[in-house]
């Protein structure tokens, strides 16, 4: 992940709890394998990169659970970071429409809020080719669980 791209101040938040932002948002594991990098984010919008190579399905074309990968980890960090540091964002609807194929480059998403709530999260992640035209447009609402007494929010192992 890009250095400082979540604000001073939401990372000096987490690090008071003893949670590392940068590294439990880094996309995980499953992000890493697919290169997937957090270049900025904020609860107003979160913009990522992936790589098509290494992404693709038979064909060659950019896998479309690649796309879904892309977007629900820009829109949960979004929810996230809406949610503040005492609640979970916890995906519980994601729906993709792939709108053309890509075969080489990078491809980018954008996620905005579409509804923020108190105890729901809904961004719009938008994914383009290097080219700008639109690959996918995806929804994803999460849900914004409190965390409970005693309970801590997830440190990176």
């Amino acid at each position: 992940m890009a250095e400082q791209t979540f604000p001073q101040e939401v990372i000096d938040e987490y690090a008071a709890l003893g949670v590392d932002l940068p590294s439990l948002f880094s996309a995980g594991h499953l992000g890493t394998r697919m290169g997937v990098e957090i270049i900025q984010a904020s609860a107003d919008q979160v913009v990522g990169t992936m790589p098509v190579e290494g992404n693709t399905q038979p064909y060659g074309l950019l896998h479309g659970g690649a796309s879904a990968v892309l977007a629900e980890t820009l829109g949960s960090v979004g929810a996230m970071l809406h949610g503040g540091s005492r609640k979970l964002a916890v995906g519980v609807d994601l729906n993709c429409t792939h709108h053309r194929g890509v075969r080489s480059g990078l491809v980018t998403g954008v996620a905005t809020p579409v509804h923020r709530g108190r105890s729901t999260a809904t961004y719009e992640i938008v994914v383009t080719d290097e080219a700008g035209r639109r690959v996918c447009t995806a929804r994803l609402t999460c849900l914004l669980r409190d965390i409970g007494e005693g309970e801590q929010v997830p440190s990176v192992r």
